[in-house]
Order: structure tokens, then sequence, then C-alpha cells
């Protein structure tokens, strides 16, 4: 029998698609909350059990209650064959000091994989307390995902565990856990910081890798990248120029103050709206306006959606139409790819597998490539 532990924690995200650039602490907790942001991370967590579901029979789950983890065992449990027990009571609402001491307990139950969902914030709990033997893996489902210890996908995490209960052979592997000041980042600065390491279950294909910063700037290149879509530029539409040193290039030559780690709106070369949120995005594509997105990916990662731009929320990509998305990067930047595909974790999997294919990236000015998109 396979020993799956399982600890969700039920506020990862919860800031993202309104702008809060994170979800640590009670108080951007509540905040998210009041300004309308949805708890998705149980979603995520069902995308992941979805993939090994066939394999239901042969494994056994110990969790936490309620939102950490029983809810969805109950939900599950009601049409399959998951059996699940719950080694933990937490408080309500829970905190990390929950998911914390349901580490300590599930880990002693000799866990073939311990499973987390959320972000680099609960990484850092799940590290703090877990033994240096365990092996483990997190389910992408915060705003914050700089460390190499989750998956690229809720998909992909069930796709390996599935690999994991059908006995084939996967090395384990060090993986860092990451994490950066949240007050930093709402100002636009990125101050990354190494905590520690976990084991996890070591595939290329569903791991993702650390996040690559402070990397050379190719200023040239972006200036070129930056010219060829600014030409481009329609004065009838409105402009989503997304997060990264590669999309500040396009502000920087407008003249415009841009928000380094969000989504800005510009209309007719002039900001519209600074920092946009979800809302935003959703009220001006029901008004029936003109949107296209600029984008580009997280160096070593390859992600285009899903990695701190909660804003742009399935719903938005399928009112805009992912035509209306422009990628943009340099070509140095493509190539520490090393092949693998532009990655998309939208928290939809139907829509992550209806964008996959090749995409127009703009690699400077005139220049173009093809570049396969993939979901994992």
């Amino acid at each position: 029998m396979f020993k799956l532990g399982l600890i969700i924690n039920p506020y990862a995200g919860i800031g993202g698609r309104v702008g809060l650039k994170g979800s640590d602490g009670e108080q951007i907790r509540a905040k998210a909350l009041e300004l309308g942001g949805l708890k998705l991370a149980e979603d995520k967590a069902k995308n992941c059990f979805m993939q090994f579901e066939s394999a239901f029979s042969g494994i056994e789950v110990y969790t936490v209650s309620g939102e950490m983890g029983e809810d969805l065992c109950q939900k599950l449990s009601s049409h399959s064959k998951l059996t699940y027990q719950i080694l933990y009571q937490a408080t309500e609402p829970s905190s990390e000091t929950d998911t914390k001491k349901a580490v300590d307990i599930l880990q002693k139950q000799n866990l073939d994989l311990l499973l987390f969902v959320g972000g680099d914030g609960t990484a850092r709990d799940i590290f703090e307390i877990c033994d240096e033997h365990q092996t483990a893996l997190g389910v992408p489902a915060g705003v914050k995902i700089h460390s190499g210890v989750y998956a690229i996908s809720a998909e992909a995490a069930g796709l390996l565990i599935l690999d994991l209960i059908e006995g084939k052979m996967l090395s384990v592997i060090s993986a860092d856990v990451m994490d950066i000041d949240e007050n930093a980042f709402r100002q636009g600065k990125v101050r990354a910081k190494n905590y520690g390491e976990l084991q996890i279950p070591a595939s290329l294909q569903y791991v993702q890798a650390v996040k690559q910063g402070n990397q050379e700037i190719e200023e040239l290149v972006l200036d070129d990248i930056a010219a060829e879509v600014i030409e481009s530029m329609h004065d009838d539409a409105y402009y989503v120029i997304g997060s990264g040193t590669t999309c500040a290039a396009i502000m920087q030559q407008l003249g415009l103050d841009n928000t380094l780690l969000g989504s800005d709106i510009i209309y007719q070369e002039k900001i519209f709206k600074a920092d946009a949120v979800e809302k935003d995005l959703l009220e001006l594509l029901e008004s029936g306006a003109n949107l296209k997105f600029v984008m580009t990916l997280i160096g070593g990662q390859g992600h285009i959606i899903g990695r701190g731009n909660h804003q742009i929320s399935p719903q938005v990509i399928k009112l805009a139409g992912w035509n209306n998305f422009q990628i943009i990067a340099t070509k140095s930047k493509l190539k520490t790819l090393k092949g693998r595909p532009l990655l998309v974790d939208s928290g939809d999997i139907s829509l992550d597998h209806q964008l996959k294919g090749l995409k127009k990236v703009i690699t400077g000015y005139r220049d173009y490539v093809l570049y396969p998109v993939g979901s994992i």
C-alpha cells in the first residue's frame, strides 16, 4: 500500500488575482478575501489527484482536518475507492503552525511521499519540520513559486505520483526551498533567499527548475524587442504589459513607470491602469474592449502563465483569446530551457491543453521564432 501524506494550504494564491503579490500573513489573507480573492488550492489538489485516480485502491492518504485535506478526501472518496485517515485537527482558520504540526505527525507514518499544496511560504514551513530523509513534493498553488521542490503543475505532480505508485524507478534529489520578502516584492524588488533543501522524486519532465534571477541583460536585444512590440501597437487596443525585465524594456522605451512584478494596462502609449488585477481585465473584456497581452517567460522554468501573473485567470484567457497573447523573449533566454516547452499552468487543465502547440515568440526587431507551448 502506497502511503501518501497530504497537506493543503487553503489560502495559497488567494492574493494573486487581486494583485496582492502573495498570501502570507493574516492581514493579507483578510484583505484578499475582502477584495474577492478565491480559495483555489483545493482545486489544484483535486487536479493533481485526478491524474492517479485509477490507482486510488492502492493508496492510503494521511491528512489534516477540514480545508487542509479532509474536505477534498471526502469528496473524492464519495465516488471512488480512496481511503484516508485524519491525523491532525487544524484550527479555524488554519495557519502555518498547523502546517508544521501536521508535518511532524504525518511523517511518523513512514510516508512514501509527503504531498503539499501551496507556495514558497508553505514550502518553508514544510522544510522547517520535515525530516531530511522524508521525500516530499509540492503542488504549485501560491503566488510565489521560486522553489525547486514544486512540480511544474498540479497535473504534472499527479502524473509523477502515478509513476511512484506503479513502482517506476525514479531518483531522489535535493531541491532548493526558496522564498522572497513579500513587502519588498510588492515594491517591485525581488529578494530571494535559499532556506535549505527537501528531498523530492526526480523527473525533469514534471519538476520545475529553481527560478533563475540576476541574469545578464542583453540591452540591445531588449531594445529591439521593445521596438518591435511598440511599432505594432494600434490606437484602438489596450495592451496588458506583463511582469519581468523583458517586458519592462517596453515600458522604458515608452517613458512609462512599470510594475516590475505585476501587469500594467496601457492605452495609446499612456498608462490606463497600473498594477491591474483580474477584475480590471474582466471589466474591459466584458465591455468589448480590444485587449492584447504582452508576456515573457520565467528564465530557467519557462512558465508564461501561472507564475506571478494570476490576474490573467482562465476566464481572462478565454475572453481575450489566445491569439491576443504575444510572447517576447531573447533567444538566449529560450536556450536556457534546453528544448523544454513554454509552460502554462492556469488552474484549468482543459484550457491548458487547448493552449498547447507552436506559438510565435518575438525575439528581436522583425525577428521571430516558433516555440512549443505545453502544460506539463
